[in-house]
């Protein structure tokens, strides 16, 4: 079967990028050239990447409320129209199918937006339990391109090209509607690169014009665009978790350490009484970053070794060009994820971190 296409496909090749497999059945772009420069561009002024590959599933109905609010961990009917929250959806033994975000459009009308590789996946899963509710689940991914502008420079850059949204009083984690040009989108203060952004939802038929206007205004501001590998080490520097990397349905929110988002008081969802039962019981590991000596990225796997004794594996592996140094995210066992301390990665020393490497108080998120 053919890769799909976003409606960025065109354009961004154009621009020079190297595209390949993302997960969803569809193809996007890994980076344009230089890995390195689009993570600094992001972070010292604006960048831009093209996210349409993520899901998109709408849920409309009387039930919509109730149906959201059993599959996410969550507390879907705290959430008020114009919020967004990050949630995880769970399986009945608590491992995390996916973690992703939830907008409230209407009082009977929600938007899951989810991983790439899980979006057939979390269709299905809403769609099975619609059933015998009023709910209404659609994958509308086809019908939305989703570019998100992240970077200290990505406010003024959008009040500009959407002068209709007040880009000061919106809150992250929260949305608005405002026009770029003729087209209506949503803007959304979120993202996972660490810095202040806004993700853009754009109907697909439209999505050329706000492409090629973001280029356009752009430049004046240093806007160039990033790719999933960029993506990647902006997030591991502020060691924010991926699913199909650090988690997955053999792990539970606690840990990845992503249990705050779990509500227990707000009533009955998929995964509740396996997820008390790891509460209470406590997890044997945690998720935990490592700073690596020398230059060379540890392998995926790799021991993470104390005296002689593997005590974990770690994740992800990669350059954090921000913070000069190569980082990692591992597993380890509980009694040595201890802040500052030191373990073996094949034989090359690191130190572990439980904060994010960079930015660690979320002072850039709220510029």
């Amino acid at each position: 079967m053919p890769l799909r296409r976003t409606p960025f496909y065109a354009l961004a090749s154009a621009y020079g990028a190297q595209m390949g497999p993302v997960g969803g059945g569809f193809v996007n772009a890994h980076h344009y050239g230089d890995v390195k420069a689009e993570h600094l561009n992001t972070r010292s002024n604006v960048g831009v990447q093209d996210l349409s590959t993520m899901g998109k599933i709408d849920v409309k109905g009387p039930e919509a409320e109730a149906l959201v609010n059993y599959l996410i961990v969550n507390d879907a009917a705290a959430m008020k129209v114009g919020a967004a929250r990050y949630a995880s959806v769970c399986a009945p033994d608590g491992g995390v199918m996916d973690d992703l975000t939830v907008f409230r459009l209407g009082d009977e009308h929600f938007l899951i937006v989810s991983g790439s590789r899980n979006r057939l996946k979390i269709r299905d899963w809403a769609m099975q339990h619609a059933v015998g509710r009023r709910a209404y689940v659609t994958d509308i991914t086809a019908a939305i391109a989703f570019p998100t502008v992240q970077g200290p420079k990505s406010r003024a850059l959008l009040q500009r090209l959407i002068p209709d949204a007040d880009f000061m009083a919106l809150k992250r984690w929260s949305f608005t509607w405002g026009h770029f040009g003729e087209t209506r989108v949503m803007i959304s203060r979120t993202g996972v690169t660490g810095e202040l952004g806004f993700e853009l939802f754009v109907p697909s038929d439209e999505a050329a014009t706000v492409w090629n206007g973001l280029l356009a205004a752009g430049g004046a501001y240093g806007l160039r665009p990033y790719g999933v590998q960029a993506m990647f080490t902006l997030g591991l520097e502020k060691l924010y978790p991926a699913h199909g990397i650090d988690m997955d349905e053999s792990v539970t929110p606690f840990h990845v350490g992503t249990d705050a988002f779990i509500k227990f008081d707000k009533g009955d969802f998929i995964g509740r009484e396996a997820l008390l039962r790891a509460r209470d019981a406590g997890v044997a590991t945690a998720w935990v970053g490592l700073r690596l000596e020398g230059d060379v990225p540890a392998a995926e796997g790799a021991a993470v070794m104390v005296d002689g004794r593997r005590v974990g594996h770690v994740t992800y592996s990669d350059h954090g060009y921000s913070v000069g140094a190569v980082l990692a995210s591992a597993h380890i066992e509980k009694a040595y994820a201890v802040d500052g301390a030191e373990v073996l990665v094949d034989g090359v020393k690191a130190v572990i971190s439980r904060r994010a490497f960079l930015d660690p108080d979320g002072a850039r998120l709220r510029s």
